[in-house]
């Protein structure tokens, strides 16, 4: 137990004279690589090499329209996210703009549009239609 070095002790006559490299491994034989890839085709051993990927479809051009930045504060503080067409998306900045509307205001004057035109069928801002009967 007395011939072991101590971890805590700086004392730097450490002899590692003792300590020399491995020899080197004897050199083993090489299997050509063209025997290595009929070997294993020949057992049915999937290869591991990446396979090419098809090339990338055609990029489908992005109807993209810059517009200005529309803050404005209105006191409306609940968002509607709604997935449109393009054209639907162009037709109602278009009328908003026409209007000189904000574009929650432009919502707001399309539901009373709507709801004007389906008649008393549905319910206006904020009221539940009473059930018949009651």
């Amino acid at each position: 137990m007395t011939d072991r070095a101590s971890v805590f002790d700086n004392s730097t006559d450490f002899d590692v004279s003792g300590f020399t490299p491995r020899p080197p491994k004897a050199a083993e034989k090489k299997i050509p690589a063209e025997a290595v890839r009929a070997i294993s085709e020949a057992a049915n051993f999937p290869s591991r090499e990446a396979v090419k990927p098809p090339p990338p479809p055609a990029p489908v051009p992005k109807l993209e329209v810059k517009r200005e930045l529309r803050r404005y504060r209105t006191g409306r503080n609940v968002q509607l996210n709604i997935k449109v067409s393009a054209e639907t998306l162009e037709a109602f900045y278009n009328i908003a703009d026409r209007e000189g509307w904000v574009l929650g205001e432009a919502l707001e004057h399309a539901v009373k549009a709507l709801q004007d035109a389906l008649g008393s069928k549905n319910e206006t801002f904020g009221e539940a239609q009473k059930p018949q009967g009651a």
